[in-house]
């Protein structure tokens, strides 16, 4: 097979980039998540131009993931990258998420996913196949392995899973 100087992958996850940003400007503009969708977004949060706090960066010092659904507010998009308010323990936290930082955006209501990979900072890539997913509290659970271990406690590591576990089964 000849080599791929156009690189058709690249321009397929800047397309499909493309579908995420599309949504959320509608989202943006209309204020408000059409219907019954939501949509849950994994990032690296390492990667250039993330902008969290530093709080939320020591809790999730690889990556996280982000539901948009019913409390959201000042969501901006750009064509590089979206800024939203969300809460986390009752705390709002402004967050600023480049396109190219996204690993994994999942809408539940119709089955929609998309995965990308992203490169790592020292150059290797996590496989789009497995995301460590970090629900976070605007769905009001916890992952224990996202928490601090006590002292004497062994330190686990984040869970790694498919966003398939998330799909309605049929």
């Amino acid at each position: 097979m000849g080599q791929d100087h156009i690189r058709y992958d690249i321009l397929a996850q800047d397309a499909l980039r493309g579908v995420i940003r599309k949504v959320l400007a509608e989202v943006a503009t209309t204020g408000r998540l059409p219907g019954d969708h939501h949509f849950f977004i994994t990032f690296l949060t390492g990667a250039p131009g993330v902008r969290i706090s530093q709080h939320l960066k020591s809790k999730y010092p690889e990556q996280m993931t982000i539901v948009i659904q019913h409390q959201f507010w000042d969501l901006k998009i750009t064509e590089s990258q979206f800024e939203i308010g969300l809460s986390f323990s009752d705390v709002p936290e402004k967050l600023v998420i480049p396109f190219n930082a996204i690993r994994g955006f999942y809408d539940p209501s119709v089955n929609f996913e998309l995965e990308f990979d992203v490169p790592l900072s020292d150059g290797e890539e996590l496989p789009a196949a497995e995301i460590t997913a970090y629900p976070v509290d605007a769905v009001k659970t916890e992952d224990a392995a996202a928490k601090p271990a006590a002292e004497g406690e062994e330190k686990k590591p984040g869970s790694v899973v498919s966003l398939d576990s998330f799909r309605k089964k049929q």
